[in-house]
């Protein structure tokens, strides 16, 4: 997964892109720094994506869990003191 390590900047890459021309104008005219606009919203997407793989691909483990927890309980949770009614 993407980190964000605040004390060395991103290595960067020149690519090429194809975008929509009225959409690049009016940014350009709205002096918009499209690199940094592009590369927060891919960001962005990548996190989603990522999370919504790893759902994805452990929907059954968690599942079982879930169910595992509903039938036997919390583990631990005859130690929790702040949820006794009282």
């Amino acid at each position: 997964m993407l980190t964000a390590d605040r004390t060395t900047r991103p290595i960067k890459r020149a690519v090429n892109l194809s975008l929509n021309a009225e959409v690049l104008d009016k940014a350009r005219g709205m002096g918009m720094n499209l690199s940094a606009t592009v590369d927060a919203l891919l960001a962005e997407e990548v996190r989603k994506q990522y999370w919504q793989r790893w759902n994805a691909e452990n929907k059954e483990a968690i599942e079982h869990y879930n169910a595992r927890i509903e039938r036997e309980g919390l583990p631990l949770a005859r130690y929790r003191t702040f949820m006794k009614g009282g």
